[in-house]
């Protein structure tokens, strides 16, 4: 197996818009976007006359990715009531309120659509002297200030008056139609920078899968096995994990003890001390997650999440009763968020008093335990808890904590393996809503071997995937200079900066050259009408 992916880092190449000429810059006119288009609402369509078929109403939910697609959309009978709020072929629509308040896209689809309330529809004036296409891109270059003015307030929304405020300037209609074509030349070659930077992204899941595969077949180690001389056998490791977790309980009782101890010495004031339940043996694996397994080496053992690790959560009434946050805590506080697809992830911790949750002892994260997401669309993602701090377990998130010693990068690399995790994930319920009890989590299999081994697969993955991960962040970085240089040739655009003094030559010679005082002059005559 190679130990590099066979990609090469893609790079977006720095597209340099032409800086054009003094003579541009006397051929626009500052105006407001208002002088230009109105920016209309959509209708309260209710909800219990959604059909299956007929008309589709666009909603804030069905504008993504700059598109307004009519795919998903719910319908609706046609009638008259609404044609006030038909959306044709080209018009370009807006986000009002809500966590996605600014997102636009346009309408490219030839089928009769209406159009949603707290949904905007941007009308030119006039489509004779401003083109559709020449709004969409004007919208895009103010999207940072239509957020800027949305997200204000605890509620993101924004008005039709707001945007109609916007500063902007209007260039003569031959311009105009020179500026979309530069955009969508230099936009179309980001575009295809940007689709062999995603193709390299999905090369490097397809290898980093490839890795942990062999990994977890023993195929990585099995030269590095075969010159080992004192690798326990598969009888000798299951009681390996059999003597650690019993060592594990005689700690607990041996700690519980000495609290109790201290409890009587005091006269028995305060609360008790609970002595520890036996630990939790997993039930055997379900049909599902023997189905899922494949074959090991020899001296390996299938073990459960359950019998190497025990496995909590914060209880309800717990977090209810005695974690209160506090910017001043020593403690971050883990949560869902914290446990990416691959990994720990850093965060803006929450933060509670070590002295104020002491109580809860089996919350206490010192490092080497397993996060498991049980609940929501993160659902199975796992990541190891970093040793170079203390943390306190949140809600809605599991903790796997080794009984003994284990190597617990292995737990967490096997789980985010396609492989390990489909049979964790074989006991999530089919509904809207996925979760894993902690049950489901502690019946999991892992594919065992000694630690030694654990180290050394570690190492062995680590070394190759160090690869991917650069390329990976390399191309995170294109990804978001690809973004940012967007934003420069739009900025570009409508300062007047974008076309050669050859292009706004060709422009003034056009037949329907007039300057853009005269037009705006037209756009109002226009709006006048209406």
């Amino acid at each position: 197996m190679k130990t590099t992916p066979n990609i090469k880092n893609q790079e977006i190449k720095k597209i340099e818009p032409n800086q054009g000429s003094d003579s541009m810059r006397e051929d626009w006119i500052e105006c407001t976007v208002g002088d230009l288009l109105k920016l209309k609402n959509g209708f309260a369509f209710k909800s219990s006359n959604y059909k299956s078929e007929g008309i589709p109403v666009l909603r804030i939910g069905d504008i993504q990715d700059w598109n307004v697609d009519a795919e998903n959309a719910k319908r609706i009978e046609e009638n008259k009531e609404y044609d006030s709020h038909i959306v044709k072929k080209g018009d370009v629509l807006i986000a009002m309120s809500g966590a996605t308040t600014g997102k636009f896209g346009i309408y490219n689809s030839n089928e009769k659509a209406y159009q949603n309330q707290r949904v905007g529809n941007l009308i030119p004036h006039s489509e004779k002297f401003i083109l559709k296409n020449y709004v969409y891109y004007l919208l895009y270059s103010l999207k940072r200030d239509i957020e800027q003015q949305a997200y204000g307030g605890a509620q993101p929304n924004i008005s039709a008056t707001k945007i109609e405020a916007l500063n902007t300037k209007l260039f003569p209609l031959p311009t105009q139609k020179a500026i979309v074509k530069k955009i969508e030349e230099l936009f179309s070659s980001l575009d295809s920078g940007i689709a062999d930077l995603k193709k390299a992204q999905d090369q490097l899941v397809i290898y980093r899968q490839a890795v942990l595969k062999k990994a977890f077949e023993g195929e990585l180690t099995k030269e590095w096995r075969e010159k080992q001389t004192n690798l326990p056998s598969a009888d000798e490791l299951l009681e390996q994990i059999e003597t650690g977790r019993q060592i594990f309980y005689d700690n607990q009782i041996e700690e519980w003890e000495i609290e109790l101890k201290k409890w009587k010495e005091k006269g028995e004031i305060g609360k008790k001390p609970k002595k520890p339940r036996p630990l939790t043996i997993p039930d055997a694996p379900n049909n599902g997650h023997y189905e899922r397994k494949w074959d090991i080496p020899n001296n390996w053992v299938w073990s459960q999440i359950g019998s190497l690790c025990f496995v909590t959560k914060l209880a309800g009434f717990e977090y209810t009763d005695f974690v209160n946050y506090d910017e001043d805590g020593d403690l971050p506080v883990l949560k869902a968020e914290n446990a990416g697809p691959n990994g720990f992830k850093k965060t803006d911790f929450s933060k509670v008093k070590s002295e104020s949750v002491k109580i809860l002892t089996r919350s206490q994260i010192f490092g080497g335990e397993l996060l498991i997401v049980f609940v929501g669309a993160g659902t199975g993602n796992v990541a190891m808890v970093p040793f170079n701090q203390r943390y306190f377990l949140g809600p809605n998130i599991g903790m796997a904590r080794p009984y003994f010693d284990l190597n617990s990068k292995y737990l967490e690399l096997f789980l985010q393996s396609a492989f390990g995790k489909s049979l964790m994930m074989s006991a999530v319920k089919a509904v809207a809503q996925p979760s894993l009890s902690m049950g489901t989590i502690r019946q999991a299999p892992i594919a065992f071997p000694s630690l030694k081994e654990q180290h050394q697969i570690v190492s062995d993955i680590e070394s190759r995937l160090s690869v991917c991960d650069k390329v990976e962040k390399d191309i995170a970085d294109s990804l978001e200079k690809a973004q940012a240089l967007r934003q420069s040739i739009l900025k570009k655009a409508f300062e007047g900066t974008l076309l050669s003094a050859a292009e706004i030559k060709e422009c003034k010679e056009h037949k329907e050259y007039e300057p853009a005082s005269v037009l705006l002059e037209r756009i109002r005559e226009e709006k006048k009408k209406k």
